[in-house]
């Protein structure tokens, strides 16, 4: 039996984890904001080059104004405002649980996209909404004082900042999402993905050029390219997570049904324990383990 698909879609899995954790040390080191910035030129700059590669020009061809303009909206809400608060939350809750809420972008999509899309979703999809939101509160609900040894591990706590944090980056995501799906829907096909992430990146590019310059930061933006260390895990997130993650996503949809892809990137939250629990050290009790797997299943469910 050939497994190529489901290889590739856990290759994506593998790429989006260490992304994560490589944007969560820089972070840490010289703050969310100028990390963001940086990163989205990296993964402009790889995407360029791919599609001069490709198609002979570094920008998008033949998307029309009105692709132009959803897409720069979902860069917007996806890339700018959702992602300072996803990096707000790496560095607070930590990869783990800030990607466990960002999961919820699934569910928060397709409420919306029920809500103002005109879809509709079968009883068991609605059941997999319900499933994943058990799974999110079991673990979030969990009380654990921050730092506080068990054996020879830290239990990390969730904070009420930290959760609005996950909150805003999962709205942002879904959000951007919905406005993904209606800028590269045409009338008998999609647009390419590719071209279209570059689009949300570039919208998102200006956004953060923009705040750094009416609000004179752009020093941040020096210091942190000052941090050698910092410099090279930004670069290696989005070479790993934006670049070659979202190309072996998009290549597992050739071989993958959406909803089973869509449920193997899902994975993300579950593939971050190992990482969280051998490498930071984190107390990761068997409540948050039956959480995540709980809220996978539901995503599961809501995708099949």
């Amino acid at each position: 039996m050939n497994y190529f698909g489901e290889a590739i879609a856990l290759t994506t899995v593998l790429c989006w984890t260490i992304s994560i954790q490589c944007f969560e040390v820089a972070s840490r080191r010289v703050g969310a904001t100028p990390v963001n910035i940086i990163r989205l030129s990296v993964a402009l700059l790889l995407f360029s080059v791919f599609l001069l590669v490709r198609d002979g020009s570094p920008l998008p061809t033949g998307f029309p104004l009105s692709a132009w303009v959803l897409l720069s909206l979902s860069g917007i809400v996806g890339f700018f405002i959702g992602d300072i608060f996803l990096f707000k939350a790496l560095v607070e809750l930590g990869p783990r649980l800030a990607m466990l809420l960002h999961s919820l972008a699934a569910p928060s999509a397709a409420v919306i996209g029920w809500l103002l899309l005109d879809e509709s979703y079968l009883p068991h999809q609605w059941l997999g909404i319900l499933v994943t939101l058990i799974g999110v509160c079991l673990v979030i609900m969990e009380r654990a004082p921050r730092a506080v040894p068990i054996g020879r591990r830290q239990a990390r706590a969730v904070t009420a900042i930290g959760i609005v944090y996950g909150l805003g980056a999962m709205l942002g995501q879904a959000g951007g999402y919905i406005l993904s799906k209606a800028g590269m829907h045409t009338e008998t096909d999609y647009l390419d993905a590719v071209s279209a992430t570059q689009i949300r990146a570039i919208a998102a590019f200006v956004c953060f050029a923009l705040y750094f310059t009416v609000s004179r930061r752009w020093f941040l933006v020096r210091s942190a390219l000052a941090d050698s260390r910092a410099v090279v895990f930004t670069s290696t997130g989005a070479l790993v997570g934006p670049f070659l993650g979202v190309s072996l996503s998009l290549l597992s949809l050739h071989y993958l049904a959406t909803g089973v892809a869509a449920t193997f990137l899902s994975l993300v939250p579950i593939a971050i324990i190992p990482f969280s629990y051998f490498l930071y050290r984190e107390h990761v009790s068997l409540r948050a383990i039956i959480g995540t797997i709980t809220a996978i299943f539901g995503i599961y469910l809501l995708m099949s």
